[in-house]
């Protein structure tokens, strides 16, 4: 039993949610979002709330619940508050300015690094070594924020690179002499 898939979500106030066919949409404050349904999970629409239940009692039908539930919870959470993430770039002359549609990045290539930013989403950058991200896709935020760190991941001797706020990097001591 899906501990997670036992709780349904709660529909805040200005939020709507209908089901039509195989999608579900929400619409809220910020916008609005769909998702296809799965055939193996049932989808209601009751009281300020989405219950999400297994359609039968096969194993993969539970194995869908929980995951299912929180992708209706994300869907949720990014019509009303929406999702950030805030990478930090550390190295010497790093650095990374964002302007309209396009995110600049200077990464010790011989060469600046173009990123478009997909539409829905938006970046700021409050200083050279930050940069936020954010939208109301959970998905699109967390891959968009992937593709930038790929450019200069953190390494283990100094720390210099592209990383999460909050993410630990693990050191290395280096060589004894």
């Amino acid at each position: 039993m899906s501990r997670i898939g036992k709780k349904a979500v709660a529909i805040p106030s200005g939020v709507t949610a209908n089901i039509e066919g195989d999608t579900i949409t929400v619409k809220g404050p910020k916008g609005t979002l769909s998702m296809g349904l799965s055939d193996l999970i049932t989808y209601k629409v009751e009281d300020e709330e989405i219950s999400v239940q297994p359609a039968n009692d096969t194993k993969a039908a539970r194995s869908h619940w929980g995951m299912q539930r929180t992708l209706v919870s994300n869907l949720v959470e990014g019509v009303t508050a929406g999702y950030t993430k805030v990478l930090e770039i550390s190295g010497v002359g790093y650095r990374a300015s964002a302007s309209g549609k396009k995110l600049k990045l200077q990464l010790g290539y011989s060469h600046d690094v173009d990123l478009d930013v997909p539409e829905g989403l938006e970046v700021k950058t409050p200083d050279q070594t930050t940069v936020e991200i954010s939208g109301i896709d959970k998905q699109a935020v967390g891959q968009f924020a992937a593709e930038v760190r790929r450019w200069r991941k953190p390494e283990p001797y100094k720390g210099k690179g592209i990383k999460y706020r909050g993410e630990y990097i693990f050191r290395k001591e280096g060589k004894k002499k």
